[in-house]
């Protein structure tokens, strides 16, 4: 191989390297917000397929013989990418329905925020419970679960290796089953807490009529909505850190059992 021939391959293997890495720089938590500008998420992938680099370099890889097929290994690459973040970022949308539910059982729902993250107006409990979360993500080191997890394909699947593979879809239905599973076990408490707070003050409105129990019951609502959210808080990122590494491992899984 002469020296021209190594330098082109070298430069698409560091393009394939980098579309996977950016992959998850456009979607997955923390680095996906709207909150980082593009450049520097460009960038962040840029270090990242540099860095990664050199663990492709030792695998066999076969320059693609025209760019039709180019560009089928850079939607490969893509999608490998796409299909980390997004999988983690199903799971944060299980907290986001725990904070709808509590806010319309609540009677607080009409305080909607605009989340600049998401680009779109959200309930003021789903925006409080995603930034705990995120937090809790963080301190967690999910970043450093899911950039090791990216790493890992890089040893299953090296770069131009990868094709889509046919269970990707029943793997997005499955963590979107566990996390609406996630977000009404969230809510449980809260759920529970205002129904028997709506009881009680049915309860009183029979015994008091004269009480204004409209008045009363918003009050006695938000009462309990934010002791109980201490409890909501606890349960969400406790469910987080039991639930994510196992969601990562199911994504690599069904990533890894597709090799061409």
């Amino acid at each position: 191989m002469s020296f021209l021939d190594f330098g082109s391959a070298q430069l698409m293997l560091l393009v394939l390297v980098f579309v996977r890495t950016g992959g998850i720089m456009l979607v997955a938590p923390v680095f996906g917000t709207n909150e980082v500008p593009p450049t520097v998420r460009a960038l962040l992938a840029f270090t990242l397929a540099l860095l990664m680099l050199p663990v492709t370099s030792g695998a066999s890889f076969v320059a693609p013989r025209n760019l039709i097929d180019f560009g089928l290994m850079v939607m490969a690459e893509t999608l490998i990418g796409l299909t980390l973040g997004l999988g983690v970022m199903v799971l944060f949308s299980a907290f986001q329905l725990t904070g709808q539910m509590i806010g319309q059982l609540s009677g607080m729902s009409l305080g909607d925020v605009f989340n600049p993250g998401f680009n779109d107006n959200m309930p003021l409990f789903s925006h409080l419970l995603y930034l705990v979360t995120l937090a809790a993500y963080m301190l967690i080191g999910g970043h450093r679960l899911l950039l090791g997890g990216l790493l890992d394909t890089f040893q299953t699947l090296p770069p131009g290796t990868a094709i889509v593979a046919p269970e990707t879809e029943r793997l997005f239905a499955n963590l979107m089953t566990e996390s609406f599973e996630l977000g009404i076990r969230a809510a449980a408490p809260a759920t529970i807490a205002l129904l028997l707070a709506t009881l009680v003050l049915g309860m009183v409105s029979r015994a008091l009529p004269q009480l204004n129990i409209l008045a009363l019951g918003f009050g006695f609502n938000a009462l309990v909505t934010f002791g109980i959210l201490s409890i909501t808080f606890g349960g969400a990122c406790w469910l987080l850190q039991d639930r994510l590494a196992g969601v990562v491992e199911q994504i690599l899984e069904t990533l890894h059992s597709h090799v061409l």
